[in-house]
């Protein structure tokens, strides 16, 4: 009886189908089993006659012990994969072998040293103030410089150089142009310590760009102009200076009295400044030596009164006690230079709210004893707790650790 060539095609179709599903894959936790105990011969599985998928390793000899992640040589082809919702016989561990494990050190980021320390701690410096020793003998009473000054004032003058402070750019001694007559100069150089008192250092520089553009020719910014312009012109050009009306006053009466008294100069003693009006000692002694070139006395203003004192140099209250216990001691090549130091050191570092003690090298170094320290304080709160039940009260205490800072001056 002849077929048709369809019909053979669908018989060998189903042998071949038959075949492929007598086939029962192996167990992969048999598998593993075998391979972690070394055993090549293991891989082989042997299946029951009872057609469940349980298996069992063959008794063949090892080849001895191998590194787990190195292929196997015995494996020609790629493991199967493991068949979903096939169930694993439970696997006993008969031997397991050591491993010994190395340290390693993950690699560094860029830029971090480990061996970098932590910030410096800030540590509180002892006061060392000027001593007045006197003579027995003679009687004659000689102040001796604080012990440690000259540490001090030298290290303020290595971070003074390492920042640019606005009085660096905008102090009064720079602000005089330099295309006019000495005469000229001398006179700006007046105006512009009148208009800085109160005032920061920017708004003192930015009032006196105005005076130096905005008024009339022909005489623009000299006593000349200031005699001649109005006073409500002369307000409106330094309106953002502090007491700008005080001010206005001030320089319209200076500016006859230079006139009148002065030969149309600014006086070349301090006795002749301090006679003007709007103008105290440290102005004139801040003027002598910018306008005439003479350290006649230390400009002591509000940075230099509170710095000096906050490293305990002296404890005064006013600024004029503050130049005389300077100036008994410090050297007279200092007395202009100290200003300039000190006012920039309080613009930048040793500002007056919020010093910056952590960047400052003298609170690294234990020097200044008003160094802001970071101190921890045990503060003991009781809370009460009320039994309504019972009608007793009983007491629990806590203790909380916070944080305060200890701030001296």
């Amino acid at each position: 009886m002849k077929t048709s060539r369809l019909a053979r095609e669908t018989e060998k179709i189903g042998e071949i189908s038959e075949v492929v599903t007598n086939q029962k894959p192996r167990s992969f936790a048999a598998s593993i089993n075998a391979f972690a105990a070394g055993d090549p011969g293991s891989f082989i599985v042997k299946q029951d006659d009872d057609g469940d998928d349980s298996s069992s390793l063959s008794s063949l000899d090892s080849t001895g012990p191998f590194d787990i992640e190195d292929a196997p040589p015995f494996m020609k082809t790629a493991p199967q994969k493991r068949k979903r919702g096939i169930s694993t016989p439970a696997t006993t561990v008969t031997e397991a072998s050591t491993i010994k494990l190395e340290t390693r050190t993950p690699p560094r980021k860029a830029g971090i040293n480990p061996e970098e320390k932590s910030p410096a701690k800030i540590k509180k410096g002892r006061k060392q103030p000027a001593r007045k020793v006197v003579d027995h003998d003679s009687g004659k009473a000689t102040i001796h410089p604080p012990a440690n000054w000259e540490e001090i004032y030298g290290l303020v003058q290595e971070m003074r150089k390492k920042i640019l402070a606005p009085v660096d750019t905008m102090g009064c001694e720079s602000l005089a142009e330099n295309h006019r007559s000495p005469r000229d100069k001398r006179f700006q150089t007046l105006i512009a310590l009148m208009l800085s008192s109160q005032t920061k250092d920017t708004t003192t520089a930015i009032a006196m760009k105005r005076l130096q553009t905005e008024l009339p020719s022909p005489h623009h910014f000299s006593l000349e102009g200031i005699l001649a312009v109005p006073a409500d012109t002369l307000n409106n050009l330094i309106y953002a200076v502090g007491f700008h009306n005080n001010k206005t006053r001030y320089i319209k009466a200076t500016a006859l009295l230079l006139q009148s008294n002065f030969n149309s100069d600014i006086p070349d003693t301090i006795e002749g400044l301090i006679s003007l009006p709007g103008v105290g000692p440290k102005m004139a002694y801040l003027c002598m030596s910018a306008a005439w070139g003479r350290d006649e006395g230390i400009g002591v203003d509000v940075h230099v009164h509170r710095i000096t004192n906050l490293w305990g140099w002296q404890k005064t209250n006013q600024p004029e006690e503050t130049r005389a216990a300077l100036e008994a001691w410090l050297p007279r090549d200092k007395w202009h230079e100290i200003n300039h130091l000190l006012v920039g050191f309080g613009q930048t570092i040793c500002l007056p709210v919020g010093r910056k003690c952590g960047e400052c090298t003298l609170s690294t170094k234990g020097l200044c004893p008003g160094a802001v320290v970071q101190k921890k304080a045990t503060v003991r709160r009781k809370r009460v707790k009320v039994e309504k039940k019972e009608e007793e009260m009983t007491e629990e205490v806590e203790e909380e650790v916070v944080v305060v800072k200890e701030e001296d001056g």
